[in-house]
C-alpha cells in the first residue's frame, strides 16, 4: 500500500493528538510509530512520491465539484487528490465524507 509524505504527517500528528486527548500514552504512540516503520521496512507500506502540483489541481477540481454536496474538508480532499495523482485504486479511510468522495471518484474504499 502506498505511503506518502501526507500520510506520514497525518499519522504522526494523529498519534500526538491521541496522546494530547488522553487516548493513549506517549510510549504507546512511539510504539505504534515503530510498528509503522516496520511496515515500511517490510514493504507492506511503500513510500510513494506525489506530484504535488498535480494533486493540488485535482484537489481544486474535486472541491469545486463535490464540497457543496458532501461537505469535505480541504485536507480530506487533498488525500483523495493525492491518491488520484499516484493512480491508486484503493483508499483506506475511516472518515465518512472522505470515503464518500473517494467512492464518487472511483476509488475502492477499504474500511
Amino acid at each position: 500500500m502506498a505511503f506518502t509524505a501526507l500520510h506520514a504527517l497525518e499519522v504522526r500528528n494523529a498519534f500526538k493528538l491521541g496522546v494530547f486527548r488522553g487516548f493513549f500514552t506517549a510510549k504507546d504512540a512511539a510504539s505504534a510509530w515503530t510498528n509503522l516503520e516496520a511496515d515500511l521496512r517490510s514493504g507492506r507500506l511503500v513510500k510513494t512520491a506525489v506530484k504535488w502540483p498535480v494533486a493540488f489541481r485535482v484537489a481544486v477540481h474535486l472541491s469545486e465539484r463535490h464540497s457543496v454536496t458532501i461537505g469535505t474538508r480541504s485536507l480530506d480532499i487533498l488525500h483523495i487528490a493525492s491518491a488520484k495523482a499516484i493512480r491508486a485504486a484503493e483508499l483506506l479511510s475511516f472518515d465518512v465524507r472522505q470515503r464518500s468522495l473517494a467512492q464518487l471518484v472511483g476509488l475502492v474504499v477499504t474500511p
